[in-house]
């Protein structure tokens, strides 16, 4: 037995820590975890309270020193009426955009989860996926040409004899402008195009988990197509149109580059702090803006979670 061991090759580390893994299985999850937690822990959860810490800062109107005294006047600030028409503005223009896009995805996710097979559900794919792969500024920019006063819409609406109609749609106050390029309208297109395809996915996903037999029930039962859609495939789909909504919501509440180049000058949200942390230099009331899509996207979690959206997840 003794020759036996001295001929058998000295184990290296590696073996060592192979066999050491092998006896202790939980030991190898925690070293595969441990970096991408210490990431997750220091750079995105470090940063969020760093964030919130910052937000109980005020600013020296004088000097424009911030001041590291735990106040509340930075988030009184945020009540003013221009800071108080940023946050609804935003919140109005966020909740449209899912509204709409909920109501665009739906039937394409029905289609794509139903009636596509084979090529066509790859081809379905193909067009919901190829936007996401040109750049996010290329397609906003090329929104503000199509929609600008010389675009195809103008000129698509002029050649149908339906210029009227859009100069009449224009000239509606608050979401008007000279052009769509300039308006709140453009704003709010360019905003469900870029991300209807968050919508589409996990609302098809949702929809193809609806059980057949459910359906069938259904009519059996002599429920009609209206009354199978709003009490058998809306309730069960109700997951993905949360999921989606989440992307399309809080996306649309942190963006600042649409209204930038899309709309008007009016401030939203996401440029609100983009402008207070570099030319102003604001970085309290920076802060504080952005607290406020954090906080309203844990309360419609919250609500969601009530309603039991993510029981079925």
């Amino acid at each position: 037995m003794s020759d036996l061991h001295a001929s058998l090759p000295a184990r290296g580390l590696w073996d060592r820590l192979t066999a050491l893994f092998w006896r202790r299985p939980g030991l190898l999850v925690g070293v595969l975890i441990a970096a991408p937690l210490l990431w997750l822990g220091v750079v995105y959860v470090g940063s969020l309270i760093a964030l919130l810490v910052q937000s109980f800062y005020s600013i020296d109107e004088f000097s424009g020193v911030v001041q590291r005294e735990f106040t509340l006047k930075t988030y009184a600030e945020l009540l003013r009426p221009a800071n108080a028409d940023i946050i609804l503005r935003t919140v109005t223009m966020a909740a449209a955009v899912t509204v709409a896009s909920a109501i665009l995805a739906f039937p394409i996710a029905y289609y794509a989860a139903r009636f596509a097979k084979g090529r066509w559900k790859a081809a379905f794919y193909l067009g919901i996926m190829l936007p996401l792969w040109s750049s996010y500024l290329v397609k906003v920019y090329a929104w503000k040409m199509i929609l600008s006063k010389e675009g195809i819409i103008s000129w698509a609406a002029n050649g149908i004899g339906a210029g009227a109609v859009l100069d009449a749609l224009l000239a509606l106050p608050g979401i008007g402008g000279n052009s769509l390029s300039t308006s709140y309208i453009g704003t709010f297109l360019v905003f469900v195009y870029v991300w209807l395809p968050y919508m589409i996915l996990p609302m098809q996903a949702s929809l193809e988990r609806v059980p057949q037999s459910m359906l069938e029930a259904s009519a059996d039962l002599g429920a009609g197509g209206l009354r199978t859609l709003w009490s058998v495939i809306l309730p069960l789909a109700l997951p993905g149109v949360i999921a989606g909504s989440i992307f399309t919501f809080s996306l649309t509440l942190g963006d600042y580059i649409i209204p930038q180049i899309i709309g008007n000058s009016a401030n939203f949200i996401g440029m609100a702090v983009y402008q207070l942390q570099g030319t102003a230099g604001n970085i309290p009331l920076a802060a504080a803006f952005a607290v406020v899509p954090i906080v309203i996207m844990l309360v419609y979690l919250g609500i969601a979670r009530k309603l039991g959206a993510f029981d079925a997840l």
